[in-house]
């Protein structure tokens, strides 16, 4: 896999930072090397599950800090003309396809945001964008994935047929693109409901998408008791069945503040940031919360 024919016109498609270009296109990987050799490994054993819906072994972040802080950025550019071509072989539109890879340069941006140097942020999460697994539709992005057995008996527990290891769709609310208004969210569900029976009838063989399912701590319950009563995020968990809330301080701070070490006063700049600091302040620990919805 070859980075020699990257262009800068390929990285800002991406909405990679402008300062992380120049280094980023001086710095590849010399053939040969160990970085390089590393690197054909690392992006081959992501090749070989493309299209699979299945999660994998995370990438071990620690085992290539020798190689520098763009490593795993040129593992996923690696990918790029693979995951196109994918893309391509599947019918998804051009701009579905690009849309949906510039969560790369977005998370170059949180990395720089939270740690205050270059690298690439959750690295484990674009191995779902570039195995052309995750698409970005409007507001929120879509993963093709199996229903897991803890989301199956959530879905029976209330009614809903379900089966674990049926195909369903993953949703993810991403930052950086504005409110999460219901009819934003609605637009989304309505092209996620045609786009995924069109381009994998394999997946949706009746013309049909079930289910979708969710894993947030936005869908965590007791925020709506502190949230306005017209509050997005509110109108975004009535759409699901919820249950088996995970507490989880640590990993789910960072995603309210926008800071790496949660701050030692809350601030209450918005009525997500009361309603987090209000549990806080009452001794309770934010949630990641399941949710089902038939769609």
């Amino acid at each position: 896999m070859d980075l020699a024919c990257l262009t800068a016109e390929e990285l800002l498609k991406l909405a990679v930072p402008h300062e992380d270009i120049a280094p980023l296109l001086a710095g590849r990987p010399a053939p040969g090397s160990d970085a390089w050799r590393r690197l054909q490994q690392d992006a081959g054993d992501l090749l070989a599950r493309m299209g699979r819906a299945d999660s994998g072994p995370r990438p071990p972040e620690e085992a290539t800090a020798e190689f520098g802080p763009y490593y795993y950025v040129y593992v996923f550019l690696a990918l790029l003309p693979h995951v196109r071509a994918y893309h391509r072989e599947h019918g998804i539109p051009a701009e579905v396809s690009w849309f949906t890879l510039t969560d790369l340069g977005r998370h170059m941006a949180v990395h720089r945001r939270l740690h205050g140097r270059p690298g690439l942020n959750a690295v484990w999460w674009h191995t779902l964008h570039f195995r052309g697994l995750l698409y970005a539709l409007g507001r929120l992005q879509f993963e093709r994935a199996p229903l897991g057995e803890a989301m199956a008996g959530l879905a029976r527990s209330a009614g809903i047929d379900a089966e674990a290891g049926e195909p369903v769709l993953s949703v993810h609310i991403p930052d950086f693109l504005g409110p999460m208004t219901p009819e934003a969210c609605e637009e989304s569900f309505r092209r996620a409901r045609e786009f995924f029976p069109r381009h994998f009838p394999e997946d949706f063989p009746d013309g049909k998408v079930r289910l979708a399912v969710c894993d947030s701590w936005l869908l965590d319950g007791r925020l709506a008791a502190h949230l306005p009563r017209g509050s997005n995020i509110v109108a975004f968990q009535r759409r699901f069945v919820t249950g088996n809330p995970r507490p989880d301080r640590d990993g789910i701070l960072p995603f309210v503040y926008g800071t790496a070490e949660p701050p030692a006063v809350p601030p209450r700049r918005t009525s997500l940031e009361r309603a987090v600091a209000t549990l806080l302040d009452g001794g309770a620990v934010p949630c990641w919360t399941m949710g089902v919805t038939r769609l």
